[in-house]
Order: structure tokens, then C-alpha cells, then sequence
């Protein structure tokens, strides 16, 4: 397989399922041409407006174990060269990968199959939703390999568990199970590993039925209350808020109400 092929794509209707799929090294990342490819990939479901959803797994065993151990012994790839050389490749290639991820517009389901290590779990960390087989793990182990967290994970981490436990896993480089990893809020549910796409595709269906316009924005939303003031939020949201009352899928959502009956929307 070569580098720049990582993700396999497939289309349910709405739902898009991307899959990282090197199973048989458990899902590296951060090969040369991974950055390029998210790009792509994350270009091309921003422009589809049938998409509502998307579903991120991993293949085989693993969500993903992380960087590239062995590229990094051997001093290859996009760890391989002077100093400089191997900023750039971070931030040409494996920043260029989270980027794209992060700027999804879609809202996006982690489906978490197994270990989620480094920048795996720095990925699964991303989605805004993630669900958990029982057999998936989670750690940020960077400092046992005697480097940082390099993949914007100290930004990452602390949004999700907050601070206290995100230092915990950082500094020690401890692995959590997939039931730690609920009480401490990494993950939505844990759920049998045969049942984890149908768990994940139920939750993208109940998702896909809503507008998908307002899906968007709620997501855009979401992101900027992350970052900004509450009065910019406020901002934010009279202003989205106000185009989202003149859509027809705002008639449409209140004609369902009043008529007591589910919504179809459009898109419209």
C-alpha cells in the first residue's frame, strides 16, 4: 500500500464512513502524502451538500496506533532529515492532516474500534462525537518516546477532559480502557465491539434527519463558543440565527411541530 493511500471512503445516503485503512500496521499516520489526502477528502465532503454526516473508524484491530514508530527509528518520511526538515513535515503534512479534519462542517462520529494512541487518539479527539468499542484504548504517549505532543494534542486534550486528567495522561503516558475513558468523558458510550457501526450508524441517521444548513452552522457554532467571548458568541448566533428564519426548513420545522409529525428537510 502506498503512503498517500490511508483512507477508503464509502457513501450511506447522507452518511459518509471514512476509514483509516492500513490495518495491517494497526492505521499509522503521518506518512508523506496523508496530509494531501485529508485535504482532499475533507475538500470534497465540505462541497457535498447531500452529506450530513460522517463516520470516522479505523480497519482491523485498531483505530489508530499513532506516528510511525518505525519511520521515526529509521529517520524516514516525514521524520526523517535535518531539524527544519522535520518542523516542516509536521506542519506541511501532519498539521495539514488535523487541519482538515478539524475544519470539517459536518458534524463527525469517531468510531472508536480499538487503540487510539498519540496522534490517534489526537484524531478520534477531533470528531465531535466519539463512541467506543469495548476493546479500544486511549493515550497520549508521547513523552515514553522521549518527544511532545507535537500534534496540537495539549490544545485537543484539555477541551475534552479537561485539564487535571489530560496532564495526567500526558505526563505519565498512561493507556485508559474504554470504560475509564466514559467516566472521564473522552467518550460518549461504550458499546460490544460487533455493535459499534450499528451504534454509530443509528446515531449518524438520527443526525442526517435534521436540516442539514442548521447542522452546519450549529457545528460552526459549537467550534467559535470554544474560543471566543460569550457576547461574540451571542454575535454569532443573531446573525446565523436570523439567515436560519427565513429557510424553508425552518417553515418546514415548525409546520412538523404543529402538525405533530416528523420533519423533512431539504436543505433549503
Amino acid at each position: 500500500m502506498s503512503a498517500t493511500q490511508l483512507i477508503r471512503i464509502a457513501k450511506e445516503g447522507p452518511v459518509t464512513i471514512l476509514t483509516l485503512d492500513r490495518a495491517e500496521t494497526m492505521n499509522p499516520l503521518g506518512a508523506p502524502g496523508d496530509g494531501d489526502e485529508f485535504v482532499a477528502v475533507a475538500n470534497a465532503i465540505n462541497r457535498d451538500l447531500e452529506c450530513r454526516v460522517v463516520i470516522l473508524t479505523g480497519a482491523g484491530r485498531a483505530f489508530s496506533a499513532g506516528g510511525d514508530v518505525k519511520a521515526m527509528r529509521d529517520k524516514t518520511g516525514t521524520f526523517g532529515g535535518s531539524t527544519p526538515a522535520i518542523s516542516d513535515g509536521y506542519r506541511d503534512n501532519i498539521h495539514q492532516m488535523l487541519r482538515a479534519l478539524y475544519g470539517l462542517r459536518v458534524p463527525v462520529i469517531a468510531a472508536v474500534n480499538g487503540p487510539a494512541i498519540g496522534l490517534g487518539c489526537d484524531v478520534a479527539c477531533l470528531a465531535d462525537i466519539r463512541i467506543a468499542s469495548e476493546s479500544a484504548k486511549f493515550g497520549v504517549t508521547f513523552l515514553k518516546l522521549g518527544i511532545i505532543p507535537g500534534d496540537g494534542g495539549t490544545w485537543i486534550l484539555p477541551r475534552v477532559i479537561g485539564m487535571s486528567r489530560a496532564a495526567e495522561l500526558f505526563y505519565t503516558g498512561d493507556v485508559i480502557d474504554a470504560a475509564t475513558a466514559k467516566d472521564w468523558g473522552l467518550v460518549s458510550r461504550v458499546v460490544p465491539a460487533e455493535a459499534l457501526m450499528d451504534e454509530a450508524r443509528a446515531l449518524a441517521g438520527k443526525i442526517a434527519l435534521l436540516p442539514p444548513h442548521s447542522l452546519r452552522h450549529t457545528k460552526n457554532l459549537l467550534r467559535q463558543g470554544q474560543q471566543t467571548s460569550y457576547d461574540t458568541a451571542l454575535e454569532l448566533a443573531a446573525n446565523t440565527q436570523a439567515m436560519m428564519h427565513t429557510t424553508a426548513d425552518h417553515a418546514e420545522g415548525i409546520a412538523a411541530l404543529l402538525e405533530k409529525r416528523a420533519g423533512v428537510f431539504k436543505g433549503e
